[in-house]
């Protein structure tokens, strides 16, 4: 690890984001090269990489944190009745968005979280491809490093200049009935609307970035799916909010699938009119 991540706010995040950039390693020699697929129970995709990430991911934080529990995406199957008795975990998604690693995009991630009490204390959302790395906190700050030598802070964006678009992030792959007319909706209230398209987590962290103003989810994700880049966004001073307002958490419960959810700036103007748009919209969990 470079002096560039040793003054870092959180003792043990440095360490994290070295393990989500070996994770990267062991991905990439999998990627565009015709790897096998094999479909879950669930019917998501899982390939030989998602594994080999796994399996360093998880032993690489047991032995960095012993006494701190393990959460992955590739081994899930946990019982509440052991999980309710957890205190603090690591949240984690090897590969978050396989499919688009399956097709050979660039647009997939190495998550990592720390949860406590069922808050993020932050997160590393980490690209193989370009060893681009966000990573961040409520309370800790938001950074991106493009390289082991350049780490900048980054924030949400709360006005726009003139000329910019008010700028919404979708799923590439997923939408609803229910996302549509919150779409159409913020539309009639603040004109036109930008549409930017990108896979896995990356989405939050364009909004950390100050690159879109919002990304509402009104569609299946799964805990390790939003976890780690929440961290990144709430550090940007963004908040991730349920259709209620309630702040988004991780709770321990039968299911490991979210509710939905809106990803904002804290202090945007239009927080208001948007969680009024969202009333009525609510899923059950």
């Amino acid at each position: 690890m470079t002096n560039v991540f040793a003054h870092l706010p959180h003792p043990l995040l440095a360490p994290v984001i070295e393990m989500a950039r070996r994770a990267g390693e062991v991905i990439l020699p999998y990627w565009r090269a015709d790897v096998a697929v094999v479909t879950k129970a669930d019917e998501s995709p899982v390939t030989a990489a998602d594994l080999a990430a796994h399996h360093l991911l998880v032993a690489g934080l047991q032995a960095l944190a012993p006494d701190i529990h393990v959460l992955s995406e590739e081994d899930a199957d946990i019982p509440l009745s052991e999980r309710a008795t957890w205190e603090r975990w690591w949240l984690v998604d090897p590969l978050d968005g396989t499919k688009e690693f399956i097709s050979g995009s660039e647009e997939f991630t190495v998550n990592i979280a720390l949860i406590e009490r069922g808050k993020v204390v932050f997160g590393v959302v980490s690209m193989p491809t370009n060893n681009r790395c966000y990573f961040g906190g409520a309370g800790l700050g938001a950074w991106r490093s493009d390289d082991e030598n350049h780490v900048a802070p980054i924030k949400v964006r709360e006005v726009l200049t003139v000329g910019e678009a008010f700028t919404v992030v979708a799923s590439r792959r997923h939408t609803s009935p229910e996302q549509e007319r919150l779409l159409a909706g913020l539309s009639e209230s603040l004109g036109e609307l930008q549409l930017a398209n990108i896979g896995s987590s990356l989405k939050f962290c364009l909004l950390a970035e100050g690159a879109a103003d919002c990304y509402p989810r009104l569609a299946p994700t799964s805990q390790w799916d939003t976890a780690a880049a929440q961290g990144v966004l709430e550090g940007a001073d963004g908040e991730v909010l349920e259709l209620s307002g309630q702040t988004f958490s991780y709770p321990p419960r039968e299911s490991l699938l979210n509710p939905f959810f809106l990803a904002l700036p804290a202090k945007a103007a239009w927080r208001n009119k948007l969680l009024e748009l969202a009333k009525g919209l609510t899923r059950p969990v």
